[in-house]
C-alpha cells in the first residue's frame, strides 16, 4: 500500500475525486427521478456509483483476474434470479 506522505497524498486525492463524482452522480439521479421516472435510467447511474465504490474503496481495481471472474458469475446467476422472478409475474403457478 501507501508508505510515504507523498503516496497517501496520492490515494486521498482520488478518493476525495470520486466522493465528488458520487454526490454529482447522486444529484443526477434526483434530477433524472424529477424529470422522468425511468429505473432503468435510476438503475444505471447507481451500478456507475456501485462500481465507482468496488473499484476505488474496495481496492477491486488491483485485484487479480480471478476476482472478475467471481463477480461475472455472481452477477449472471442474480440475473437468473431476477429473470425468474419476472418470468413468474408473467406465468404464475396455479394450485389445481
Amino acid at each position: 500500500m501507501a508508505d510515504t506522505p507523498e503516496e497517501i497524498q496520492k490515494h486521498m486525492k482520488a478518493y476525495w475525486r470520486v466522493g465528488w463524482i458520487l454526490l454529482a452522480c447522486t444529484v443526477l439521479t434526483v434530477v433524472v427521478a424529477e424529470i422522468t421516472p425511468s429505473i432503468t435510467i435510476g438503475l444505471g447511474i447507481a451500478a456507475g456509483k456501485a462500481g465507482l465504490v468496488a473499484l476505488i474503496f474496495m481496492h477491486l481495481n488491483s485485484e487479480k483476474s480471478l476476482i472478475y471472474q467471481v463477480l461475472v458469475y455472481t452477477c449472471f446467476f442474480a440475473l437468473g434470479l431476477l429473470f425468474l422472478t419476472i418470468l413468474h409475474l408473467y406465468d404464475p403457478l396455479v394450485a389445481r
